[in-house]
């Protein structure tokens, strides 16, 4: 079946990129509160003493909630109304930033995480809905969408950053207010600048369908997530396999009731299905990766937190600037093309990290993430448009839902595939090569982490401590070579998928275009 476009596509003004600017903001935050808890957790620990279980809550939970209710968000947002729905957000949170800033215990800050989870849930649907009413034109929306995509790499680079001179100058809590005064600019900008769009046909929102969809998400991430800390068990094999039981339940419910929470039909479009594979496998490389990164760049070459957020600017600079140049160039060489020209020059990146050798391996380590970057920006710019795009307007919401839950799933799958994949070979090189006078209880701890392996160190005589400190971060090194290599194989894989699969969108025209002729073709249905 085909479509032809008959009218031209308004072009935007300066309210539409105004408006853009505050949306682009509001990522920047949500980005960030993924990542500022991290550097404030040696804080956090001297001042409330948390248990591990607690701690890795505190950590683990507000990513969780975010992926448990995009989905339901984004749905929500299309009936309600997508401006209402980000600035209901934004209000809730920032005022349970400024709470978690003054938490007084663990549970306190548990729950706040929680409540944020929630909160920033709403703002990556609806800022993306947005955008694709906003933007009309095919060559501004995907101006615009270079930009939402650099927002998001922007966060990432940002956030360790000004967490780190916070750190440096407040308490803990500083970290968390970071987001208020950029929420209130969004309450002020937004009426002004933003336009409101819901789905004047859409019914109710089915409460069943809602608890199953945050049930299936977090059931699957914990699952993941717990895999990746502490193996294969019982508990965490259960929660993947209750998580897609429950996502079979959803996706079943939503072919039977009336006003569904995202039409399943979606899912036959080829367009659509390729699309969300490559970003979803995209996106668990790049993650999965980047754990490691962080790691050696405090581990391995010691440095401190602000100065490994410093490090990490090249790479996020390499993602903004390839977001940014991605709409400039796709029109002349083609999606198909520079999706799959992309994963090929982050497979590059991925093969340079594995020569990266130990502390001295810090300019070649630099120079690899800025090319996965640039080799990744294209990817995920022109996949987001191609989902979100291949959805009926009134339904931009609930895509945009799905392509974040994708991302959120790909990135806990990277962490708990590539995380464990790394930690097997930690410990089989480690426990070969450590010291034959190492107590047995510091083996023990040093093959949990790297880190464990340094604090674990530091109370052995310094010539024993050092033999262990070299033999743990050269495994760690032995790891991450693993790791990389894995991904480079994902990375070219991928690669060829989209190569193939895309090949109705090799011309130069955009994506957008190419939707309205060809991406309504069906494949099978992959729901039975």
């Amino acid at each position: 079946m085909t479509t032809t476009t008959e009218t031209v596509a308004q072009r935007a003004g300066r309210r539409e990129w105004i408006g853009l600017a505050a949306l682009a903001l509001a990522c920047l935050l949500y980005v960030m509160d993924l990542t500022v808890l991290h550097l404030a957790v040696p804080s956090i620990t001297a001042e409330m003493k948390p248990s591990s279980s607690q701690m890795l809550w505190m950590i683990d939970i507000y990513g969780f909630f975010v992926a448990g209710a995009l989905v339901t968000m984004g749905t929500l947002g299309d009936r309600i109304g997508r401006r209402r729905m980000l600035l209901i957000g934004a209000a809730a949170f920032g005022v349970v930033s400024i709470v978690t800033a003054f938490s007084v215990n663990p549970t306190m800050l548990i729950i706040c995480r929680a409540l944020l989870g929630i909160a920033g849930a709403t703002l990556a649907p609806s800022t993306l809905s947005l955008i694709f009413h906003m933007f009309q034109d095919p060559k501004q929306r995907s101006v615009a969408i270079g930009v939402w995509i650099g927002a998001f790499s922007a966060g990432a680079a940002v956030g360790p950053v000004l967490g780190g001179i916070l750190l440096e100058m407040f308490w803990w809590g500083s970290v968390f207010l970071l987001a208020v005064p950029v929420m209130f600019a969004l309450l002020v900008l937004g009426p002004r600048v933003l336009p409101e769009y819901r789905d004047k046909s859409a019914g109710r929102l089915d409460l069943p369908s809602v608890v199953l969809s945050i049930a299936a998400v977090l059931a699957v991430i914990y699952g993941f997530k717990g895999i990746a800390q502490d193996g294969l068990r019982i508990a965490f094999v259960a929660a993947l396999a209750i998580g897609v039981v429950l996502g079979v339940v959803w996706v079943r419910r939503q072919r039977r009731i009336p006003d569904p929470m995202i039409d399943i039909s979606l899912f036959r479009i080829r367009a659509f299905n390729v699309a969300l594979s490559v970003n979803f496998l995209a996106i668990f490389v790049a993650i999965g990766y980047f754990l490691f990164v962080a790691q050696y760049l405090q581990l391995v070459v010691g440095l401190s937190p602000l100065e490994a957020g410093l490090w990490s600017l090249p790479s996020a600079l390499g993602f903004v600037a390839g977001s940014q140049i991605t709409p400039r160039i796709s029109g002349r060489v083609g999606p198909r093309n520079l999706i799959a020209g992309g994963l090929a020059i982050a497979a590059v990146g991925m093969a340079m990290l594995t020569q990266v050798s130990g502390a001295t391996g810090l300019p070649l380590l630099v120079t690899a993430s800025v090319v996965i970057s640039l080799g990744f920006a294209p990817v995920f710019g022109l996949t987001t448009e191609l989902i979100v795009g291949s959805a009926p307007p009134e339904r931009a919401g609930a895509a945009s839902g799905i392509s974040e839950t994708g991302a959120e799933l790909g990135g806990a799958l990277g962490i708990a595939v590539l995380g464990s994949v790394g930690v097997a070979v930690y410990r089989g090189q480690l426990s070969d090569s450590l010291p034959t006078s190492t107590p047995a209880d510091v083996v023990d701890t040093a093959s949990d982490t790297l880190g464990a392996a340094i604090g674990a160190a530091g109370e052995l005589p310094a010539p024993l401590g050092a033999q262990v400190i070299d033999a743990a971060q050269t495994a760690f090194v032995s790891g991450m070579h693993v790791v990389a290599a894995v991904g480079t194989v994902v990375a070219v894989a991928i690669a060829a998928v989209a190569w193939h699969a895309l090949r109705a969108h090799g011309s130069t025209t955009s994506p957008d275009e190419q939707i309205e002729t060809v991406a309504l073709e069906p494949v099978a249905d992959p729901i039975g």
